[in-house]
């Protein structure tokens, strides 16, 4: 007696919903895919309307070619496309669609209405509900497509029960459109969301759009980004390090005219800002990357927004480059308009003498308690006031008949040719108070800029070969947990490039022989403490350039003045100068602020003046 075969074809109607759920997996995800259709028929205008978040209703109208009767009836066939011509088409996609999945597998889980009339012709409209279709009626209806569908998900009511509140559902489809937004400035875009109008963007240039998306301030502070190599070319603005996020959406990747959540290109972005912005926060951008079609595979994911290229190494290393080279501006980068931003002529960072076992260091121009004042550096148009530089006065402790307090002295003359002004005074011994040329206050924090600049001297140190060493007369040596000592000993060539150079002193020591230069003479036990975190905290994965650059970052933080330092005016006015001079001077290596400006609207706002 045969038994029943265990294996049985499922029915075309389940087939279509299992596959359903890979490409429609909320409102969102269809909204994507149906202006994503609009966009790739020529659309000029696309309207999207939304009820109960899209899980009632979705409404999508354009205006672009449009579909007869005959294409109308194969349009909701599962791979039936008219975007791959020939089968070598599929290795040089130039649309936004070519699957043929999106209108079949709507169709398969939700109540479809599809309309559409092409430039000639009639209007012809044609329904499908749960993946059972109607025969293909005239209707009326302008040129154009119109896709309308109802109670998403009826037809597979467990994948209902997970979708979210209507309001996170509409707010996820409005980020779609926005994508698609960016990606396609000369468009014009409008959804509405149970009768309120939540987006409406004319149709305008690639500028227009980014800041209506990311906001004015943001276009108006950002730095442009252009790159090209071997036929790749990137394009677009990248914010400020100062100008953070609390979450990535505000980060547009654009790869041929398709907005991608690809994980590389995160990946990249995230590695040129690193040591800019701080832990968990996120950079703004608009970046457009055009590649040749070959050179990608966007037939990844059925939602199309992961790729892979060709040339995997090739685009992260133009994107991280590209975006660095746009970051490395200054603090001036924060001048207002018309300000001068040409960087000031500054000295280089030479290496430090040794100095006495405990002193502390001191850059080009800071005065040392202990040691003889170094020279103070010179810059271009400008000398040192003659003489002692003099302090205002303390006034004593008042008696209970509160004497007058005595008058002010006068302030040195400091030169003022720098987008960050002339310092005025050190406040509470860690921040420098400067006048700007257009009158705003400016506020440095001393030790997280002096940081950024110790951190930029390595690094240019690095580039050219290697931070200069500095041996110690007596090696020190250090204490440490095995595991730590292990992480230290297995970089020690790395740690060589970067002028630190250890050996293994028995178990639970390292033997400290030379430090870098620059950094004087730190206490070595804390540097080693800070290297190691670091090493637990990389990830191996990451190009050796990468590690080195966050080691520099935990280097530069130990060879800094420190808050509670007392600067003379002629420090304060060097630190000033050689921040305008140096590149991502507006944030330290840990992506704190080193520069606040308080200008004239600020002040009227904290004094209830506006």
């Amino acid at each position: 007696m045969a038994t029943a075969p265990r294996i049985r074809l499922l029915p075309e109607t389940t087939a279509n919903r299992i596959a359903a759920g890979e490409v429609v997996e909320r409102p969102a995800a269809a909204v994507k895919e149906l202006v994503e259709n609009a966009l790739d028929a020529g659309a000029t205008r696309i309207a999207v309307t939304l009820e109960e978040g899209g899980i009632g209703r979705i409404l999508v109208e354009d205006d672009g070619g449009g579909m007869g009767a005959d294409d109308l009836d194969l349009a909701v066939e599962r791979h039936a496309t008219s975007k791959l011509p020939e089968e070598a088409a599929l290795f040089r996609i130039a649309t936004l669609g070519f699957r043929g999945e999106a209108l079949p597998s709507i169709g398969a889980v939700a109540r479809l209405t599809l309309t559409s009339r092409n430039g000639s012709g009639a209007a012809h409209a044609i329904t499908v509900e749960g993946g059972r279709k109607s025969p293909v009626a005239p209707a009326a209806g302008p040129p154009g497509t119109r896709v309308e569908v109802r109670d998403l998900f009826y037809a597979t009511p467990a994948r209902r029960a997970f979708l979210k509140s209507p309001r996170s559902e509409a707010d996820a489809a409005v980020a779609a459109v926005e994508r698609l937004a960016m990606a396609w400035p000369r468009v014009g875009f409008r959804v509405t969301v149970d009768g309120r109008q939540a987006l409406n963007l004319p149709p305008a240039d690639r500028a227009g759009r980014i800041a209506a998306l990311l906001g004015a301030d943001f276009a108006a502070a950002a730095v442009a980004v252009e790159a090209e190599r071997d036929g790749i070319a990137l394009s677009g603005l990248a914010g400020l390090p100062t100008h953070h996020r609390a979450t990535g959406e505000a980060q547009h990747l654009i790869v041929n005219n398709r907005p991608v959540r690809d994980p590389q290109l995160k990946t990249a972005l995230r590695v040129a800002y690193r040591d800019l912005v701080p832990a968990r926060r996120f950079p703004a951008a608009a970046l457009f990357l055009e590649v040749p079609p070959e050179a990608v595979d966007v037939n990844v994911h059925p939602m199309k927004t992961e790729l892979r290229f060709r040339d995997a190494d090739g685009v992260r290393g133009l994107m991280i480059s590209a975006l660095r080279r746009a970051l490395a501006v200054g603090a001036q980068g924060a001048a207002p308009d018309g300000m001068a931003t040409e960087p000031v002529a500054v000295p280089s960072f030479d290496p430090m003498p040794v100095h006495a076992p405990g002193s502390g260091f001191a850059p080009p121009g800071f005065a040392q308690p202990g040691f003889a004042e170094a020279p103070v550096p010179v810059f271009p148009g400008w000398r040192p006031p003659p003489g002692p530089v003099a302090r205002p006065a303390r006034p004593p402790s008042l008696p209970l008949a509160f004497a007058p307090a005595p008058p002010p002295a006068p302030l040195p003359d400091f030169p003022e040719d720098g987008p960050l002004g002339r310092p005025i005074a050190q406040i509470l011994d860690t921040y420098v108070l400067a006048e700007a040329p257009d009158g705003s206050l400016v506020l440095v924090d001393q030790h997280a800029a002096h940081e950024r600049l110790t951190h930029e001297a390595l690094r240019a140190q690095l580039v050219e070969g290697g931070v200069r060493a500095q041996p110690l007369l007596l090696p020190a040596v250090v204490e440490l947990p095995s595991r730590d000592v292990t992480r230290l000993l297995d970089k020690a060539g790395e740690l060589g490039r970067l002028g630190l150079e250890v050996e293994g002193f028995g178990p639970g020591a390292i033997l400290v022989r030379a430090l870098p230069a620059l950094l004087g003479n730190p206490e070595p036990s804390a540097l080693l403490r800070d290297i190691a975190a670091e090493l637990a905290e990389m990830d191996e994965a990451l190009a050796l350039e990468a590690r080195l650059d966050a080691a520099v970052a935990r280097l530069a933080c130990h060879g800094s003045i420190r808050a509670g330092r007392r600067l003379k005016g002629a420090e304060m006015a060097a630190l000033l100068r050689q921040m305008e001079a140096t590149p991502r001077a507006a944030t330290c290596s840990h992506g704190r602020p080193t520069v606040l400006r308080l200008g004239k609207a600020e002040l009227e706002k904290l004094f209830g003046r506006r």
